[in-house]
């Protein structure tokens, strides 16, 4: 392994040079007056006795966790009641340090929660440049080295090795210490050999017992971990078996919103089992970090309909409540015994901690890090992931990125540079047609692989560039189907009866209960039309206010029933007795949806 191995398509811009604007700061705002904002004044892990500020409570991933999302927030938002927040903890984490290097709570001695540290003082190091974090990071892996042999990773670091081999990756670009190499082939040796998992898949079906390959927090980060071992060797072969797991997780376990199922374990593609959210936001950076080293546009695409889809449905719409579990189709969230792998009967319901507290602690880094990721830099110039609205300060360059993407397939880039430059834009894979203007003027299109290519020079210039695409249907198991439209996926919004079962406020758990019917199937033949109102409100993923809606007709489905509290599977043979007029709107906003339709064949 040579330091010419650690090569990336595309680098990462630092912390706070890509800041959001438009509807996409708007949630990040509503995430900081929300729970991310709060948290610490109302659950305890987070609290004054956590241990990884000095107390004797939880000492393990939870402070990590939420520090993962807290620090990007406060520095991407310039928030100082956040930056103070964040601030108390970092101080105390490298006032913690011993002389031999080991540092963290008293009552933990994992190494995994302290992988997670080490993601976090990146970014934080990024922003703030603090001449401590690089010694202290060193000082660690020193220790790590000495310690590793005689007390292996295990348990959760020993699946979830990788996450720190991203880390002293960054940590040797820095500083070019030849010991680290020697560490990240100790850890790869110790972490769990998740190649040979996929060249011989065994979870084919719903899994049934508890294993670290198959829980799917596991398998979300692992995916990024084929990209670092192409990183470290050169071997092309990672990206051949990192499209098999691809296909064989789509194909044993995918569920319309792009994520796999895991409602602890990998659970199959029936559309009522459960997608934990702490699978979701490592399954984005797994995907920023592919995009990233291979540059290939299938991670922007899985990346943003995550984004776009999975994210928001599985969070209250003022970020003061989150779900465990979501599902594709989700008639209701109750406590309930569900199909779950494992999980218990609060999983579905809205609140501070249903079933378990690691997505209270770690859904905060998905909005900042998507954020964060939107552009990057080539050899050559920036790089545009998704045209979604912010503002990139970059040394000569300034773009001001306009627009309502992913509601409107369009955006406006106002571009300010002292000198030439070359700007790259993503190109999505459901793409049609391109029309770009540069000044109100057609502007002549170069497109290189999947991105187009502007070749600005100094100076100020507007390019609008719009894209087209179609409704797309996307055909499931039993024949049945999914609507998209661009990243989007739409879904039938169930009227949604919200009411309170326990918590204080702010943070109460939330019943969310059924007010209008659900059992409805597409014709394979009907048409779809768009309509839109493009005046968004603060808060663009609510089904009674969406930004982008379709309207078909439905067909009143009389053999479609419940099981185990949920939408059974879309019935195969549809029989029906009326039609109705639906509007379908984004999967994000409707929190009790039906995304998997069954199907009508009216063909004589």
């Amino acid at each position: 392994m040579k330091e010419k191995d650690f090569f990336n398509k595309f680098e990462q811009l630092p912390l706070g040079r890509i800041r959001p604007s438009g509807w996409l700061k708007n949630q990040l705002i509503i995430q900081a007056n929300g729970m991310t904002g709060q948290l610490e004044e109302h659950w305890p892990d987070l609290g004054p006795d956590s241990a990884w500020l000095g107390g004797e409570g939880e000492g393990w991933e939870r402070g990590p966790y939420y520090l993962d999302g807290l620090v990007p927030l406060a520095y991407l938002l310039e928030d100082e009641k956040l930056v103070r927040k964040s601030q108390k903890w970092i101080e105390w984490i490298l006032d913690s340090q011993k002389e031999d290097g080991w540092f963290g709570p008293e009552n933990n001695d994992d190494w995994w929660s302290r992988m997670i540290v080490f993601k976090v003082l990146i970014q934080y190091f990024e922003t703030t440049q603090d001449e401590r974090v690089i010694p202290f990071m060193l000082r660690y892996a020193n220790y790590q080295l000495r310690h590793l042999k005689k007390r292996p990773l295990s348990e959760w670091g020993k699946a979830r090795g990788g996450e720190e081999i991203f880390s002293l990756i960054w940590l040797f670009k820095k500083t070019k210490k030849k010991f680290l190499f020697e560490l990240i082939e100790l850890i790869k040796e110790q972490s769990t050999d998740w190649v040979n998992l996929y060249e011989n898949y065994p979870f084919t079906r719903y899994v049934t017992e508890f294993n670290h390959e198959s829980h799917v927090v596991n398998v979300a980060m692992a995916l990024k971990y084929f990209g670092l071992e192409f990183q470290m060797t050169g071997d092309d072969y990672q990206r051949e078996i990192l499209e098999k797991t691809l296909y064989q997780l789509t194909v044993y376990h995918g569920q319309m919103h792009g994520m796999v199922s895991g409602d602890e374990w990998l659970a199959g593609t029936h559309p009522s089992q459960g997608t934990e959210l702490c699978s979701i936001v490592e399954y984005m950076f797994s995907m920023e970090i592919l995009l990233k080293i291979f540059g290939e546009t299938e991670f922007g695409d899985r990346w943003e309909r995550a984004a776009f889809n999975a994210l928001p449905a599985a969070i209250s719409r003022d970020w003061l409540a989150h779900q465990y579990d979501q599902q594709v189709n989700q008639i209701s969230c109750n406590h309930a015994k569900r199909n779950w792998t494992e999980n218990n009967e609060d999983a579905n319901i809205f609140g501070l901690e249903p079933h378990f507290g690691c997505c209270t602690a770690n859904m905060h880094q998905g909005w900042p890090k998507f954020v964060s990721n939107l552009w990057m830099r080539d050899e050559v110039g920036l790089v545009c992931q998704s045209i979604s609205p912010c503002i990139v300060n970059d040394g000569d360059v300034e773009i001001k990125v306009e627009g309502n993407y992913p509601f409107e397939l369009s955006a406006k880039l106002t571009v300010s540079s002292t000198i030439n430059q070359v700007l790259k834009i993503r190109i999505p894979i459901w793409v049609k047609k391109i029309v770009i203007q540069k000044n109100g003027k057609e502007y002549p299109q170069e497109i290189s692989g999947s991105y187009l290519v502007i070749s600005h020079e100094n100076g100020i210039c507007t390019y609008e560039i719009s894209y087209a695409a179609e409704i797309i249907k996307e055909w499931r198991g039993q024949r049945a189907v999914g609507i998209t439209y661009g990243p989007l996926i739409f879904a039938l919004p169930i009227q949604e009866n919200w009411q309170i079962t326990a918590g204080e406020d702010p943070f109460y758990d939330w019943e969310v209960l059924p007010e209008s019917d659900w059992c409805y199937a597409l014709a394979t033949d009907e048409d779809y039309k768009i309509e839109n109102n493009l005046s968004l409100k603060k808060q663009v993923f609510d089904s009674l206010n969406s930004p982008i809606w379709i309207k078909t007709i439905g067909w009143k489905v009389t053999n479609w029933s419940i099981k185990d509290h949920s939408a059974d599977t879309p019935p195969y043979t549809v029989k029906t007795d009326s039609q109705k007029e639906l509007t379908l709107v984004p999967y994000g906003g409707a929190k009790l949806r039906i995304a998997e339709f069954p199907t009508v064949d009216r063909r004589p």
